[in-house]
């Protein structure tokens, strides 16, 4: 299987450095590899990203996601952004159910679990976020939370799971500098897997990428793993030779 590494750049970035970074990082890709990479930027800069692809051929190695979708189709929902609007400007993969939404936004495992199935019905790859926070990890519930988020888009999406992505990225360990061990980590992407397996015969497909601070240090020891699939990465992906480590460890 090609492992996936994902950037996403949260809330940041700006014209300017986004186009010095999205530079840096089409000319420092290797031309052959064996990775998908992947920015998912913020929903203003989806249109930089385009009109630079048409400019800049190199970028053409490098896929576009959004941050998050809608569940709705369209309609009178302010502020909001529709898949198909996320797939007219060339988006191959969108985020959904990130701890920040989760925590700041209140979204339910329902919630994700719509999103996922929208982004899939218009043709959008979309990367399941789910984890524990510390409190649970310290209370031993981590397999009980993760899998129940995971059963929550099982259940919605049935046998197009086969299709998403899963990103396992324990809330304590996102911009807090704290990682999981790569023993820890294996641990919980194994349980993933053997859900996954549990509900369909194509569980292989399903890419299961870290995103707790994945760095250019840990990065290697981490990918090494038998189930990690590649990495969600936060604040390395803005920091241009630290996410082309990241990519040539994906790539060893």
């Amino acid at each position: 299987m090609k492992k996936l590494i994902a950037g996403n750049w949260k809330m940041n970035g700006s014209l300017a450095a986004n186009q010095a970074l999205l530079q840096e990082l089409a000319g420092g890709l290797p031309p052959q590899r064996r990775t998908d990479v992947v920015v998912c930027v913020p929903a203003p800069y989806l249109a930089q990203f385009r009109a630079l692809a048409q400019t800049l051929p190199e970028l053409s190695a490098i896929d576009l996601g959004a941050q998050d979708v809608s569940p709705h189709a369209s309609g009178a929902y302010t502020g909001e952004v529709g898949a198909a609007m996320l797939k007219e400007f060339g988006c191959r993969y969108v985020i959904v159910g990130h701890s920040e939404r989760r925590q700041y936004h209140g979204e339910t495992d329902a919630l994700v679990a719509d999103k996922a199935k929208i982004a899939l019905a218009a043709g959008i790859t979309p990367i399941v976020c789910i984890g524990e926070t510390l409190a649970e990890r310290e209370a031993g519930r981590t397999e009980e939370v993760v899998k129940r988020q995971l059963a929550a888009v099982i259940h919605t999406n049935g046998h197009c799971i086969s299709e998403i992505v899963v990103a396992y990225e324990p809330v304590w360990a996102i911009g807090t500098g704290k990682t999981a061990t790569p023993e820890e980590a294996q641990a919980v992407h194994a349980v993933l897997r053997a859900q996954l397996k549990a509900a369909t015969d194509h569980a292989d497909r399903v890419k299961i990428l870290y995103g707790g601070s994945m760095n250019a240090a840990n990065a290697a020891s981490l990918l090494a793993q038998p189930d990690i699939d590649g990495g969600l990465i936060g604040g390395a992906s803005l920091k241009a030779p630290d996410f082309l480590t990241i990519v040539a460890a994906a790539d060893a």
